[in-house]
């Protein structure tokens, strides 16, 4: 039933160290659920009933919060074999704590949480794996949300903005490289208008700092840059 999905499947941290002949029997014991979504559909709704870890097959969804104004902010944005709800899986609480929507057309599966961390029937070494795969997950996100806090301590948009850049920068190995959000969903990222982000943004140009085309960036000045992220 999976085989199609199997190469996006085996790049998703949760199954890293576990065979496609394995993964085959590990489903035989979650027995996860796959459902289609079409661009702009919920796949989650924050408040309603946790319906299990969810993993993107194909397409992208965008992972959203309101904060207490009602405003709502991008948490982050999740292609083939990226997941979600991974955090809030095991929390308790027993619903989503945040909204998620098809960015694109796209496919989920959803595991339960129960039955990850649950006896299994085999006693498989691929179902072991599995355990300390989410453990080792659970962990980076302990570190992502701290690098966050790190966001909400830079006073200024133009700290933001820079801080974001580099990161990107870091990642690519490249002075040039394409943004991982679009500008409306960075706006929400750095919790800031579309309009104020574009304006700092095409300052930075002006100042020769970098350069852009659409979603294109090039950083021209590393040194100015990584001085306005201090």
């Amino acid at each position: 039933m999976f085989k199609k999905w199997v190469n996006d499947l085996s790049a998703c941290e949760l199954f890293k160290r576990i065979t496609p002949e394995e993964l085959n029997i590990v489903f035989g014991c979650l027995k996860p659920k796959v459902s289609a979504y079409e661009k702009n559909e919920l796949a989650a709704v924050a408040g309603e009933k946790f319906t299990g870890l969810g993993i993107v097959m194909s397409g992208e969804v965008v992972v959203t919060k309101e904060n207490a104004a009602g405003n709502r902010v991008i948490m982050a944005v999740k292609g083939p074999g990226e997941m979600f709800g991974e955090v809030s899986a095991f929390s308790g609480e027993g619903v989503w704590p945040v909204s998620v929507t098809a960015r694109t057309a796209c496919t989920v599966m959803f595991l339960p949480a129960g039955k990850i961390i649950g006896n299994c029937e085999r006693l498989c070494a691929s179902h072991r794996q599995l355990i300390t795969n989410m453990l080792e997950i659970v962990s980076g996100q302990a570190l992502m949300l701290h690098r966050k806090l790190e966001y909400l301590t830079i006073k200024s948009l133009r700290g933001k903005i820079s801080t974001f850049l580099l990161e990107q920068f870091n990642r690519a190995g490249s002075a040039t490289f394409m943004l991982s959000m679009k500008r409306n969903e960075l706006a929400d990222f750095l919790n800031t208008s579309r309009p104020a982000l574009s304006r700092e943004m095409c300052r930075m140009r002006d100042e020769g700092v970098i350069e852009f085309h659409r979603d294109s960036i090039k950083i021209k000045e590393l040194d100015a840059l990584k001085s306005m992220a201090e």
